[in-house]
């Protein structure tokens, strides 16, 4: 919701109020005026949910009858009290105690809990007044000290979904203990490491959490994302593989310990694997030539900026059974070749979602061919970092992707690379008007150096924002070209559409069918 809607919102009592009384002497009758006081509560509680949870508190302060419709439950289904994401701060356990039963209740449904709240009678109290609570985010990233939980006999056993932001030095175990017997019910689970802290040096690495006991007490996981776990490895991968073997999505992105030897054990156990995320780990050659590919069921793959051989990633991309989302963005090794025999072998048949940037062995011609037999399926594709892929390239390709959702296009720091040519972008987002009704995100990467537009630019950027009326990211590098189509969708009304480089990242990961349970943070 936006911020001109919201002022619209608080405006409307005054507007209302302001209405003059209208009389009518030959009739003789009075119209009464019409305030906002006069709609039903209902409505009113409708309008208030498209409010952020930070604003019912200025929204409660307008008179008793708002203030009863912003504490009402069914507004605070979902709620998080971490600060930096949502404005919200809750100052003491025994604050969000009472909360919980006079606020939350039964309706809440999913909740975010920084480590300073997460307490034994803050968890006895969501599990006896929430229990229909299904999402819960325990952050211990920031922690320094645990709270004392051997009093911990109660926590939410209804549980769906459990994201554990991990600390570098917090060791979990005497918490973790007191919660195994309620984990049975997860199909979601996320451990989410300190890869960005952390230091290269060995010894400041510690095992903070127990994913052994982990495994033993959640057979129903379907979903698992451990995410930059500095001390995650191969034997961590077993021991899940082991117990979980309904796991259909897992995600091991910036887990650098993780080479690929317990990839062979999971795909024989976990027969119902669809999706397997690499995306910066740390997989070698001879494990992943050695795992029976051809057995699996995957068919999301990604394995963004590994460091794997040409050799390997033809024997990896072959024998599996077909993709319809495939990463292989900073592949330095993935070359024509193997595209030409995925081709041939009929792996792209189905594929939605394609990542070839900065694949630099992978050659123009050989991107079109495959714009030309399968893009008429896809719905994202990522293509950026290419300097040979110019205007002409893309007036070319644009016409068969007609059910493009998502396409991140152009090369970014072009004087760093000596780019000689300059792109008119105009021709390209007419195109993108004329061919991509559907498009919902774009990133156009060249920078205003390469950038070459006209004093029509605004006639062509009107027809994409016309054409394309689902688009709600439009990311382009910061400059006067940037500046002057932000000012024509604001004049539109359409003020968070335009976005820059410098701030917004463009990806396909929303495609992946279990992408709304890979969310955290």
């Amino acid at each position: 919701m936006d911020s001109a809607f919201r002022s619209n919102l608080f405006d409307i009592a005054q507007d209302a109020s302001q209405a003059a009384t209208a009389h009518n002497d030959n009739e003789n009758y009075t119209v009464q005026s019409i305030t906002i006081d006069k709609l039903p509560d209902k409505l009113l509680l409708n309008i208030a949910g498209y409010l952020h949870l930070s604003e019912l508190g200025k929204f409660a302060q307008v008179c008793k009858k708002w203030r009863l419709i912003a504490y009402d439950s069914r507004l605070w289904t979902r709620v998080s009290l971490r600060p930096e994401y949502s404005g919200l701060h809750v100052y003491s356990p025994e604050v969000l105690q009472a909360l919980i039963g006079i606020r939350f209740g039964s309706t809440l449904r999913y909740i975010e809990i920084p480590s300073d709240l997460i307490t034994a009678p803050v968890l006895h109290e969501l599990s006896n007044k929430s229990p229909g609570l299904r999402y819960m985010t325990l952050d211990f990233s920031n922690a320094m000290q645990l709270h004392d939980f051997n009093d911990l006999n109660a926590f939410p056993c209804n549980l769906r979904s459990l994201c554990i932001c991990l600390s570098e030095v917090i060791f979990l175990e005497g918490f973790m203990r007191r919660i195994y017997s309620c984990l049975s019910s997860l199909e979601v689970l996320h451990l989410i490491g300190t890869f960005e802290l952390s230091s290269e040096s060995e010894e400041d690495i510690y095992e903070v959490i127990n994913i052994s006991k982990i495994k033993a007490h959640t057979p129903n996981l379907k979903v698992v994302n451990l995410y930059g776990i500095t001390f995650l490895d191969d034997s961590h991968i077993d021991l899940l593989a082991s117990n979980c073997i309904h796991i259909e999505a897992l995600a091991l992105n910036f887990c650098l310990r993780v080479k690929g030897a317990s990839f062979k054990n999971l795909i024989q156990r976990c027969k119902k694997l669809k999706c397997l995320l690499l995306h910066h780990a740390g997989v070698e050659d001879d494990h992943m030539m050695s795992v029976p590919w051809e057995t699996s069921s995957i068919h999301e793959l990604d394995l963004t900026s590994t460091e794997l051989s040409a050799q390997c990633l033809e024997s990896i991309l072959l024998r599996m059974p077909g993709f319809t989302y495939l990463a292989l963005g900073y592949c330095e090794f993935f070359n024509d070749k193997i595209l030409e025999k995925l081709m041939e072998k009929g792996k792209f048949n189905r594929l939605q979602a394609l990542d070839v940037s900065h694949t630099h062995a992978l050659s123009e011609n050989a991107i079109y061919q495959l714009i030309q037999s399968h893009g008429m399926n896809l719905k994202g594709l990522m293509i950026a970092g290419k300097p040979k892929l110019t205007e002409n390239f893309w007036l070319n390709a644009i016409p068969y992707l007609r059910n493009i959702k998502i396409c991140v296009l152009g090369t970014a720091n072009g004087w760093f690379l000596k780019m000689q040519t300059r792109i008119h972008v105009d021709q390209i987002i007419e195109f993108f008007a004329q061919h991509c009704p559907r498009l919902e995100r774009c990133e156009i990467q060249w920078d205003p150096d390469t950038i070459r537009f006209s004093e029509k630019s605004n006639k062509f950027i009107d027809h994409v924002r016309l054409r394309c009326p689902g688009l709600k990211s439009f990311t382009l590098s910061d400059g006067e070209y940037y500046e002057m189509v932000k000012s024509n969708f604001e004049r539109a009304d359409r003020v968070k559409v335009v976005r820059t480089c410098t701030n917004y990242t463009t990806s396909i990961v929303s495609l992946l069918n279990c992408y709304n349970d890979l969310l955290f943070n």
